[in-house]
């Protein structure tokens, strides 16, 4: 068996051993089994060797059967009955039924029992359908298995029993197959499972469906009305008062042998479906069989040869070998029976061609037989040669390993002489020593002058070998300090050689950067050149579009470029407008100039100190790292670590806010869910709507909502849940993180309705503009410059969407730290950064269009670091909030006085009443 056990139309085996047959030529199932045997005596010795363990019994039982053409395709309780004269299973909806549903011929069919169908099911494929049935276990499918094959078997050798037109030449061989066959038994009787199998299965009640209509038989509406009426009037005057077709009376007359008692109840299931078939009544007579004893099978000789043995370990030794002798007579039998096996599937093989060669209809068709047989022949001489050749290989690998095995006898005879004079040796020592211990003083006498001198030779060859060593270790110590102190320099030389490189790939950046800044000015300047200019101008310019910036140096990748950070921001903006493809273009070049930079001499010992690092306490030092900016892979622990000390977590309180918002529905539903795809378009974990992190963002936005209910939500607070989300990744931590910025951080009423804060931040920003950038505030001034209208979303949203990744993380690092007045450092930086470019441009129109992407042009992260907490030193907080006192006490003044105006001008328009719609003019009215 492979997975499942699988069996063929009439084999010749003993029971419980399964042959396959060719299923594909029915037409030959039939007589394969007549030309297995050669004579009657033959078939009747097989016969009596398939009966000698057991004496006939009935089949019968219940089985589900599935469904194939019914409007229902399920499973159906069915009585299956075995009938021994046309080897053929019916089967009936109940065992109480006179007429059956329906039937199986089982004599030119083949059995299949695989794992994968499930445990208990297994099938019955005949040439013209396939049954699939299925029993209670495991232990009833075996069961019935064997039995239908040991039944199928005995059916085709009675029919072979007078075999017509039977070959001679092909009886011979198959006559001596049957006995090797028969010696063999691969699967040993399954034990009979009585609470599925004869009369008991049938006193008991039919297994009960999910449904009343699902057991019923839909095809054989005739054969279910017949079978209902029977049973509800004619069973009491044809099978007695009690009304059962199955009658336990006597069964109770015999107590004391269950073994006689159930076979006593399969013959009578199985007299009863016989009567009913031949002759339309059942005797309710039982016949109580014994089962015969299999006594006389195993050791022929072994009583006589135990009676002999008194000892019991002899009559153990004796049995063990006689296991031994049979485990090898069974190996050999099996392998005679597999190659037996193949010699019959070659025959049918060859049958079924020579039929087909004698059936064609035409000689073309033979023809195309003949030389497929050819072509076959041709494959058959191909795999002999190469067959022959790998013999020969092996022969002669063979010969070498024989040689080889010789030569390591040799070798060994060799060591085990060499071994016994060793032996001897030490025998003669060992003598020696004993007879000299016994004697101590005869030992001292014995010592001579001769002994002496080896001695003292002996104590001279190894000082010799001691200053020899010496001297080698020397020379030895001398050669590693050499190459100790080559592989330093070599080392240090290669540092500095990629310094160098590194140093010339970021100045290589520069270059090509001016080249685009010039690039750039000239594609402003083309209107005005001639045409020829203008050509080459754009000539070159799509040259430079063509150029790839992360492309870097053969052999080796100093820094490389990706198209996204580590966080899944672009590393290049992807601009739409084409004039603004060359500023991209600069901000790469000058990104991949800063990384090669600040790689060795900055990065490198900042990530270093982080390394060194213990526990994160609060201090100074602290302090100076985080305005340094956190690496990467300290980033999500640090952020953490700042949350939780300035934050009171309440367990459960986020899933609790989860809960909420899924059963009752926020008035902010609507407007988060208008700004979830406009969260950080460029970065990939949010620019598609099936992005995984969008869900996320929606729920942590949801549940801050129902958390803050005096804010809600407020549009800002989508962007700094997203890089929350991105640097943390779990929700109830970017969750815990954005009340932290909203409660703690930022002053109170900064994301309310009215954003008073924000509105006096940016007048206390102003203030602070005018006191470090006093030329840039006039030269905004001049020009009539609100800077509210660009700086409003950098405090809202902290320079998210306005700055580098880079350098918007290392914004974020020190503001959760140190809360808003990084903002205000940074602000100031930013416009420090870039002043004397926009005190360059005297155009209000190009200072507005500059001032909205100049904070992208910032790449050096470093400089904008130093300029934002030293240059603009000092920076005391306590300025900070007398300046937002002050505004605060002006601006709302200032809306109180709007309120008054405001209520003035309705209690004006309501005191004048509504308006004659006929003494408005309107204004072209009034030209004419």
């Amino acid at each position: 068996m492979k997975k499942g056990l699988e069996s063929r139309a009439c084999p010749v085996a003993a029971p419980g051993y399964l042959v396959e047959s060719n299923p594909d030529n029915s037409s030959s199932n039939g007589t394969s089994a007549k030309d297995m045997l050669s004579s009657s005596g033959e078939l009747e010795n097989v016969q009596l060797k398939l009966s000698r363990g057991t004496i006939r019994k009935g089949l019968c039982g219940y089985l589900n059967k599935l469904g194939i053409k019914g409007p229902i395709k399920t499973w159906k309780s069915r009585w299956f009955f075995y009938d021994e004269n046309k080897c053929r299973l019916l089967y009936y909806r109940t065992a109480q039924d006179i007429n059956p549903l329906g039937s199986i011929d089982l004599s030119s069919a083949s059995f299949d029992g695989r794992v994968e169908n499930g445990e208990g099911v297994f099938e019955v494929r005949t040439p013209s359908r396939v049954f699939t049935l299925k029993a209670i276990s495991k232990q009833a499918m075996m069961y019935w298995l064997q039995q239908l094959q040991m039944r199928r078997w005995e059916f085709c050798n009675a029919q072979s029993r007078f075999p017509v037109g039977s070959s001679q030449l092909v009886n011979e061989p198959l006559a001596g197959r049957t006995n090797v066959v028969d010696s063999e038994d691969f699967l040993p009787p399954v034990k009979t499972p009585t609470e599925a199998v004869g009369l008991k299965a049938a006193s008991l009640p039919a297994p009960q469906t999910s449904t009343a209509l699902q057991n019923i038989s839909f095809k054989h509406p005739w054969t279910e009305i017949q079978n209902t009426v029977y049973n509800i009037c004619g069973s009491k005057q044809l099978w007695g008062n009690n009304g059962n077709v199955f009658s336990f009376s006597e069964l109770q007359e015999h107590p004391d042998n269950p073994d006689e008692e159930q076979e006593a109840e399969v013959e009578a299931g199985c007299a009863v479906k016989d009567g009913l078939l031949e002759g339309g009544r059942v005797e309710p007579r039982l016949t109580w069989v014994r089962k015969a004893r299999w006594m006389n099978s195993g050791f022929p000789g072994l009583p006589e040869e135990l009676s002999k043995e008194r000892n019991p370990n002899d009559k153990v030794s004796v049995l063990q070998q006689q296991i031994l002798t049979l485990t090898e007579e069974v190996k050999s039998q099996k392998e005679l029976v597999k190659l037996l096996h193949k010699a019959l599937e070659a025959a049918q093989q060859e049958k079924r061609v020579s039929s087909m060669y004698l059936t064609a209809a035409e000689d073309k068709d033979r023809l195309e037989l003949v030389r497929h047989k050819v072509r076959q022949i041709a494959d058959l001489k191909s795999q002999l040669e190469a067959l022959q050749q790998e013999k020969k290989e092996l022969e002669q690998t063979l010969t070498l390993r024989d040689s080889h095995i010789q030569e390591l006898k040799e070798h060994v005879q060799l060591l085990m002489e060499k071994n016994h004079a060793k032996q001897q040796v030490i025998m003669a020592l060992t003598e020696q020593m004993a007879r000299e211990l016994s004697d101590p003083l005869q030992e001292a006498n014995t010592i001579t002058a001769e002994t002496l001198f080896k001695q003292q030779e002996e104590i001279e060859h190894l000082k010799d070998d001691i200053d020899a060593y010496k001297t080698q270790n020397q020379f030895l110590n001398s050669e590693i300090h050499q190459v100790t102190r080559l592989w330093t320099s070599v080392a240090e030389n290669e540092k500095a050689l990629l310094m160098k490189c590194a140093c010339l790939q970021a100045r290589n950046c520069q270059m090509e950067s001016k080249y685009l800044t010039v690039l750039r000015k000239l594609q402003e300047a083309v209107p005005g050149l001639p045409s020829s200019h203008a050509d080459l101008v754009r000539n070159l310019i799509q040259e430079a579009l063509q150029w790839d910036v992360k492309e870097e140096a053969e052999g080796f990748n100093l820094n490389p470029v990706s198209e996204y950070d580590e966080y899944g921001f672009m590393t290049v903006p992807d601009y739409e407008v084409e004039d603004w493809k060359l500023l991209a273009k600069i901000q790469a070049l000058e990104i991949k100039s800063n990384n090669l930079r600040s790689q060795e001499v900055v990065e490198k010992p900042l990530r270093d100190r982080w390394n060194s690092g213990g526990e994160l306490t609060p201090s100074a030092e602290l302090k100076s790292l985080i305005r340094s900016g956190i690496p990467v892979e300290h980033r999500q622990r640090v952020w953490r670590w700042i949350v939780s000390r300035h934050g009171n977590h309440i367990p459960d309180h986020y899933q609790r806010l989860l809960q909420q918002s899924k059963s009752t529905e926020h008035p902010a539903c609507r407007q988060i869910e208008l700004d979830l795809p406009r969260t950080l378009t460029n970065n990939k974990h949010f620019s598609s709507p099936t992005s995984q992190l969008i869900p996320r963002l929606r729920r942590v936005l949801l549940a801050f909502s129902w958390h803050n209910p005096a804010i809600g939500y407020c549009q800002g607070l989508n962007r700094l849940a997203a890089v929350a989300l991105l640097v943390l990744e779990d929700e109830e931590s970017a969750f815990w993180c954005l009340v932290h910025i909203v409660e703690n951080l930022m002053p109170a009423d900064y994301y309310s309705d009215t954003l008073i804060t924000s509105q006096v931040d940016q007048r206390v920003f102003k203030d602070f503009l005018s006191e470090k950038l006093p030329r840039l505030m006039a030269h905004f001034e001049q020009y009539r410059i609100d800077v509210s209208l660009i700086t409003f979303n950098w405090f809202l949203v902290a320079f998210v969407d306005s700055l580098v990744s880079d350098i918007l993380l290392r914004v974020w690092d020190a503001f959760l730290y140190e809360g808003t007045k990084v903002i205000f450092r940074y602000a100031l930086a930013i416009f420090k950064y870039n002043e004397e470019e926009i005190l360059r441009i005297h155009d209000s129109v190009e200072i507005y269009q500059y001032l909205r992407f100049f904070t992208r042009m910032i790449t050096d992260g470093r400089k904008l670091m130093n300029i934002a907490f030293n240059d603009l030193n000092p920076f005391p907080m306590k300025l900070l909030r007398n300046r937002r006192s002050m505004h605060r006490e002006e601006l709302e003044a200032e809306l109180c006085e709007l309120e008054q105006i405001k209520a003035a001008y309705v209690k004006e328009r309501a005191e004048q009443g509504p308006q004659d719609l006929k003494d408005v003019v309107s204004e072209e009215e009034e030209e004419i």
